[in-house]
């Protein structure tokens, strides 16, 4: 799901906590702009399936880091979302 799921965001979250299948991007939104309850899921029950995600060309990567990094959210979940979690989901 992506773009968070906006406006379906609560029902988005519901379905990727119950089915193991569905993993939420973060793309088209800014980090200062994401919800608690998304921000909640994803530093607990959705930190192993969400994925990093801008918007590029209209939010570049650069913002989004500088966004993400005031959430002051743990290194080792960055490290998950910016890259690990691709690389599970993926195979590489």
């Amino acid at each position: 799901m992506a773009h968070p799921s906006w406006p379906w965001q609560s029902e988005a979250l519901a379905i990727a906590q119950h089915k193991t299948n569905v993993w939420i991007d973060l793309s088209g939104w800014s980090p200062k702009y994401l919800s608690p309850e998304l921000l909640t899921a994803v530093r607990g029950p959705l930190r192993d399936r969400t994925l990093f995600g801008t918007d590029f060309p209209f939010l570049t990567v650069e913002k989004w880091l500088r966004d993400w990094e005031t959430l002051e959210m743990p290194e080792d979940l960055t490290r998950q979302i910016l890259h690990d979690n691709a690389v599970r989901l993926l195979g590489l």
